[in-house]
């Protein structure tokens, strides 16, 4: 690691091999913290190129769990973390509204590193068990439309960061690759970044894949879609700049999609509104995300039509059974 590191204080970058190789090495944890944490702070001191982050992602990929979910033509909700905006659970409500609608949703996701509640945080307040076992997910998904992917259950490798992840307490390359490396390779993906960059990074590497995909960044540096300003959307046909007057919704403040200071907060938060009983601009904001997600999975439906179908889920009851049938 040392020569590695040498390399890098140098400015100069890795090849894809060279990055599959690092991280194989580090799942295998034939480096000490001192060196790991070291390794990790390059890459928030400077821009990770797409072969570094494409070499970390297929090393990730090799090494992990896998579940074959292809049956269900699935989708995945889920963004990068780190922020810092502090909101609500925002993909994770998203997830169950979408699931509510019909529509298969395989949802990666973790405890939170940066933010008061990731969506692990989340489903265990509410009794769910994590599990990698492929026959009880795909039970999951016939019964509620919705399975959960806890990351560490299907991604051994990263058991050797977790400790130095936790200490540092800031956003890694780590949280780039979180949304990259869903173990069921699902067919559809909606995935959100905190910056730009990382937003056209996803956007060079999905583009060589076979799934629809749509990446969203809000300008205001949303890892998803705020409503509190314009935000870009990628997708295999390009990249357009959104406002939420375009989508005829009214833009909301920072204070209005606040998540609490804790855990508990958040779980209030987040059964309030999928119990129907959500502030417009709380509702409006995941509405808005679910019914983009539901046209990248069908291209040929409106996004007016899709927020209807999004709307009769949340407000139909149909999400919050989801997510009761889940946690049973």
């Amino acid at each position: 690691m040392k020569q590695i590191l040498n390399h890098l204080y140098q400015h100069k970058r890795l090849t894809e091999s060279q990055a599959k190789e690092i991280l194989i090495n580090i799942a295998s944890e034939k480096y000490n913290d001192a060196h790991l944490a070291s390794f990790m702070t390059v890459f928030m001191m400077r821009p990770i190129t797409v072969e570094e982050l494409s070499g970390f992602r297929k090393a990730l990929k090799e090494l992990a769990i896998k579940v074959d979910l292809s049956d269900y033509n699935t989708i995945d909700i889920v963004g990068t973390g780190g922020d810092g905006k502090d909101t609500f659970n925002i993909s994770t409500l998203t997830s169950f509204i979408v699931a509510g609608t019909g529509q298969k949703v395989a949802k990666h996701g973790n405890y939170s590193v940066s933010s008061q509640s990731g969506s692990s945080d989340m489903l265990e307040s509410f009794g769910y068990e994590f599990t990698n076992n492929e026959d009880t997910l795909k039970e999951h998904l016939e019964k509620a439309n919705i399975c959960f992917l806890h990351a560490p259950k299907f991604h051994p490798a990263m058991k050797a960061v977790g400790p130095t992840r936790k200490a540092l307490a800031l956003k890694t390359f780590f949280n780039m690759l979180g949304p990259l490396v869903n173990p069921s390779s699902p067919q559809n993906q909606l995935l959100g970044t905190f910056n730009l960059e990382v937003a056209r990074l996803y956007n060079y590497i999905l583009q060589e894949e076979v799934s629809n995909y749509g990446i969203v960044h809000a300008l205001d540096g949303y890892d998803e879609i705020s409503l509190t300003g314009g935000f870009k959307l990628f997708t295999k046909t390009g990249e357009q700049l959104i406002t939420p007057e375009d989508l005829g919704q009214k833009r909301v403040a920072q204070s209005d999609i606040f998540g609490g200071n804790s855990v508990a907060d958040a779980a209030k938060i987040f059964k309030t509104i999928l119990s129907g009983g959500g502030t417009d601009p709380q509702n409006s904001v995941v509405l808005t995300n679910a019914a983009i997600a539901l046209t990248i999975v069908d291209v040929n439906k409106s996004f007016e039509d899709a927020f209807a179908e999004a709307e009769n889920s949340l407000l139909g009851g149909k999400a919050k059974e989801c997510l009761e049938k889940l946690v049973k």
